[in-house]
């Protein structure tokens, strides 16, 4: 097989992961050209297989021996490798400006998921979100472009953080029946939250629309400095950008609108609602 062969396989592969895989990102990338839409993908695969590892069955040494194996593996990308994951991130890191060692930060938030790091402060939770999120919004500028790349980094950490606040309150049950709690300690201690093991959860519902509420009122704050990304980017990288944004934007608002809900089930929007987002962005309507 030639080598552009490979390539093109690879590729392929990691299109077929974020089809199968990437349950709300999948809307944007899809909207972007071949080649950025290619090497997009591939970040996305790689991201993947780093948050199974954290969220997979293998015991805790287990994990952060793969984690350790992983960051190796990015150390070394190569069209070269045998694994199509990095064949097609070494062929996108060598045609696209790619921060690949923003890997290694996505690999730390990772750990600290498998070690069962708790947050004091919304401060430590913050180092946190930009290790898993704000990380993914780096490379993912490496493949939009844009020409103020300094206010741009600002501005999609400042997105990364958003969209990880509101993956947080959509996933708080199954992260806390896992033993993994995000929320800070010092916010369920202001609001007289306690989280408690089965099917009671919380003490007070009252209290808690109050915590999950004011949350979501600090994630908008982030929205609203993340999403003055958008014009800076060309239009199909906006689009992009705009739909995966829109996804979650608007779980943010359904959860402010019940946190109860969070209570018995994660919050999702039907594949209808996630396409209309998506097509709507393309159109340059949504936010």
């Amino acid at each position: 097989m030639t080598e552009w062969a490979r390539i093109r396989d690879a590729y392929a592969e990691c299109e077929r992961i974020t089809r199968a895989q990437a349950r709300n990102f999948s809307y944007g990338i899809r909207l972007l050209p071949g080649p950025k839409r290619r090497a997009l993908s591939a970040v996305y695969a790689f991201a993947r297989r780093v948050d199974d590892i954290g969220d997979g069955a293998l015991s805790r040494e287990e994990k952060l021996q793969r984690l350790k194996q992983a960051r190796e593996a990015i150390h070394a990308v190569s069209v070269g490798s045998a694994d199509p994951v990095l064949v097609a991130l070494g062929d996108s890191a060598a045609r696209l400006p790619l921060p690949l060692e923003a890997f290694d930060e996505l690999i730390d938030g990772c750990e600290a998921d498998v070690r069962g790091v708790r947050y004091g402060t919304f401060d430590e939770l913050l180092h946190y979100c930009r290790c898993v999120a704000g990380s993914i919004g780096r490379l993912s500028l490496g493949v939009f472009g844009p020409i103020d790349l300094a206010t741009a980094e600002r501005r999609a950490d400042a997105l990364g953080i958003a969209l990880q606040l509101t993956n947080i309150l959509r996933d708080v049950r199954e992260d806390h029946l896992a033993g993994r709690v995000y929320l800070p300690v010092e916010d369920l201690e202001r609001f007289g939250v306690r989280l408690e093991p089965g099917n009671r959860y919380v003490e007070d519902p009252v209290r808690w629309d109050q915590l999950i509420r004011f949350q979501a009122v600090r994630a908008e704050q982030w929205y609203d400095e993340g999403l003055r990304l958008l014009p800076m980017l060309d239009r199909r990288s906006r689009a992009c950008c705009a739909s995966m944004a829109g996804i979650y934007h608007e779980l943010l608002a359904r959860i402010a609108a019940d946190p109860r809900a969070a209570l018995q089930q994660r919050t999702v929007l039907s594949g209808w609602r996630k396409a209309g987002v998506a097509a709507r962005s393309l159109a340059g309507m949504a936010p």
